[in-house]
């Protein structure tokens, strides 16, 4: 492994800087990777465009390496399998000022290199292919083309408001300069979600036109509803708000109003809200509240070690100290117990019978509990606010 890694890395020091790298991940593509690196490299040439070809072998069991190396391109072998792992393996030994990214399998036109390098002239720094309009026959299932993509890229799009329409294209480019504010980490098929979300987070020049997509050579190592998890659990991770914040605000909210009209005894249609209605909303301001808890946590650490960027949340952490929140947690908790006293002072009073206090005795838990996630969550945030050391 050390000499394989060697034999990549000295190129790339003593060799002068090229203007594109082809980058290629490559997992058991015999049958098309010869024509895939003789294509890039043609192309390449017929434009005049000084560059290089990489082919990732991602742990292939056929003779797939020694093809592509023998075809005449780089071959960087990485054992550990996984679509994002052989783009960043691919991308560390770039020496391309722009780095064109297309699969192994035949899908994507190699002719539209030279498009890609001229929007990237034109000032873009991420240029995406939109194979939506203009789809072969037989080239993508009907599921994927009609509900998996059209879902996940608007998905996406609903929470990062990125505009790309085919966020999952496999043919893209980008500045290599870009590289570390894209600060790319996934090691799967998430990886080509996550590039796109940490474009527009970081305020990158996004651009998309159409390109064709054509039935693939070989057999496909697409797993459609695996993968599709693996994009959708990803965006989800980086929205804490959609995940988190937005449905705790609503079930506390919700929860709240449904024990004030239970504890008034308000009625609905006929139907009086008793005291199975005020359980059912103190378990909702329970359920909100952790909700809320960890939305805060994860936006803060968004923020504090992901470098994103929240405005509200940033002015928030300066006005709001650790002490404030404790104070609030043992506020609320003191309340809490104080009710539940006030309860328990009754029912001694009346000589430890019945207890007849069940409304005051739900608000006096929730009280508690709300509290005490208050108290603990306040701590978490903070450890959480607890930044790097400067290099």
């Amino acid at each position: 492994m050390v000499t394989q890694l060697m034999r990549a890395v000295v190129p790339t020091q003593l060799a002068e800087p090229l203007r594109v790298s082809v980058v290629i991940p490559c997992l058991n593509e015999a049958e098309n990777i010869v024509e895939c690196v003789t294509s890039a490299r043609r192309v390449l040439a017929e434009n005049q465009i000084s560059g290089e070809v990489i082919v990732v072998d991602n742990g292939s069991d056929d003779d797939s390496a020694e093809l592509a190396e023998a075809a005449g391109a780089m071959v960087v072998r990485e054992p550990r399998r996984g679509y994002g792992r052989a783009y960043l393996s691919g991308f560390d030994v770039a020496r391309g000022d722009y780095i064109v990214m297309i699969d192994a399998d035949l899908t994507y036109d190699f002719e539209e290199i030279p498009h890609f390098v001229d929007e990237l002239d034109a000032g873009g720094e991420l240029v995406m292919g939109n194979r939506m309009a203009n789809i072969q026959p037989g080239a993508m299932p009907w599921m994927n083309r009609y509900i998996g993509n059209p879902v996940l890229s608007g998905f996406l799009n609903l929470l990062f408001h990125t505009g790309v329409r085919d966020a999952h294209c496999g043919m893209r480019a980008l500045r290599r300069d870009s590289l570390p504010r894209l600060d790319l980490r996934t090691d799967g098929m998430e990886f080509a979600s996550e590039m796109v979300i940490r474009a527009s987070k970081a305020g990158l020049d996004v651009r998309e036109f159409p390109i064709a997509l054509h039935p693939r050579g070989g057999e496909s190592k697409l797993n459609p509803f695996n993968d599709g998890w693996r994009h959708l659990r990803f965006m989800l991770m980086h929205h804490p708000n959609f995940l988190f914040l937005f449905p705790g605000a609503a079930t506390a909210a919700v929860g709240a109003l449904v024990m004030v009209l239970a504890f008034a005894q308000a009625s609905l249609f006929g139907h009086t809200f008793l005291i199975h209605t005020l359980i059912g909303g103190s378990m909702l301001v329970v359920v909100g509240a952790q909700l809320l808890g960890f939305g805060l946590c994860g936006r803060t650490y968004a923020v504090n070690q992901l470098g994103d960027r929240d405005p509200w949340l940033e002015r928030q952490m300066g006005r709001i100290r650790l002490e404030h929140g404790l104070l609030a947690g043992v506020t609320l908790a003191l309340s809490g117990f104080v009710l539940g006293g006030v309860v328990i002072a009754r029912w001694v009073a009346n000589g430890l019978g019945t207890l007849a206090q069940e409304r005051a005795t739900i608000v006096a838990a929730t009280l508690v509990i709300v509290g005490i996630q208050v108290f603990f969550t306040s701590f978490l945030l903070s450890i959480l606010s607890l930044r790097r050391p400067a290099r």
